[in-house]
């Protein structure tokens, strides 16, 4: 193999390594998003297990963040603000990236 192709396939990892590690910060903080909401609605245990469950699903529905955003907003109604609720969404994916990066 030549030099080039080891690099080509060195950004090909890189790449998908970084692809891998993004979809596990994002149902981290999905799953971190779900118990906090659950939190507000006075569930604990495993209906807020289930509640935080059903917010990483709802990430599938399409690509990027508004999914989540539309189920956790609209469970929760008047108990938080689009303005708490992105800012909560902000706050755990960081919680989220160097909860995994403790793990590695």
């Amino acid at each position: 193999m030549s030099t080039f192709d080891d690099r080509e396939n060195a950004f090909e990892n890189k790449f998908a390594h970084d692809a891998e590690m993004q979809f596990k910060a994002d149902a981290r903080r999905n799953k971190l998003l779900g118990l906090w909401a659950a939190e507000l609605m006075g569930k604990s245990g495993d209906d807020a297990a289930e509640y935080a469950k059903e917010v990483v699903r709802s990430d599938f529905e399409e690509a990027g963040h508004e999914d989540v955003y539309r189920k956790v907003s609209g469970d929760l109604g008047d108990l938080a603000s689009e303005a708490d609720i992105r800012k909560k969404m902000a706050e755990l994916m960081a919680v989220a990236k160097q909860q995994l990066m403790d793990e590695a």
